[in-house]
């Protein structure tokens, strides 16, 4: 069950097999991969489209463990989160992750390392690009339009306003309630939070 990439690398190892072949010389690679069906199947939202990815890196042996080191560029489609227009948005990254064959192990990293454990003796690498891929996509996308625009979004009966502008807005439409000004004097020492 070994899946390819574009340039024929194995897209599926055992961990067993890894360290075994690698505990004195490092596997490194310089491949193409395609992540596109993955990514567009667990979030065909947030991810309209995915070029090939280039996968530079070093898989390498440690104590038994495997380490990940990979440097990754791809260009990603994704919605403008102000007005779903299709955002070309390039990325280039890199990323490291420890695989362990035993829970126990975990210990042994630091709290801020990504470490994973590898169920039925398989590191899949193709996931962890996609996962990866995921957790760079930011959480504000706008086209350079929208960027060198200083105008938001409005409908028929909304608008969208910059914080700064709600907060004089709240100012000047600050009105107390008359049937509740008799109350504000019974509590001269508290704020309005209002």
């Amino acid at each position: 069950m070994k899946l390819v990439a574009l340039g024929g690398m194995a897209m599926e190892w055992s961990l067993k097999d890894l360290v075994r072949d690698h505990k004195h010389e490092p596997l490194q690679f310089d491949e193409t991969v395609d992540v596109k069906a993955d990514l567009t199947s667990r979030d065909a939202v947030q991810v309209l489209d995915v070029d090939p990815v280039n996968v530079k890196g070093v898989l390498s042996v440690d104590k038994g463990h495997v380490i990940l080191y990979v440097r990754l560029k791809t260009q990603l489609t994704v919605p403008s989160t102000r007005s779903l227009t299709p955002v070309k948005l390039p990325l280039d990254f890199s990323f490291t992750e420890f695989y362990v064959g035993d829970a126990a192990a975990v210990n042994q990293f630091e709290e801020d390392d990504v470490v994973i454990v590898v169920e039925d003796d398989v590191i899949d690498f193709s996931k962890a690009v996609a996962d990866n891929i995921l957790l760079q996509i930011p959480m504000q996308v706008l086209s350079d339009e929208e960027v060198n625009s200083s105008k938001l979004p409005e409908g028929p009966d909304w608008e969208v306003i910059r914080e700064d502008e709600l907060e004089a807005h709240k100012a000047e439409n600050k009105q107390v309630d008359p049937r509740l000004a008799k109350l504000k004097e019974l509590f001269p020492d508290q704020e309005d939070n209002h």
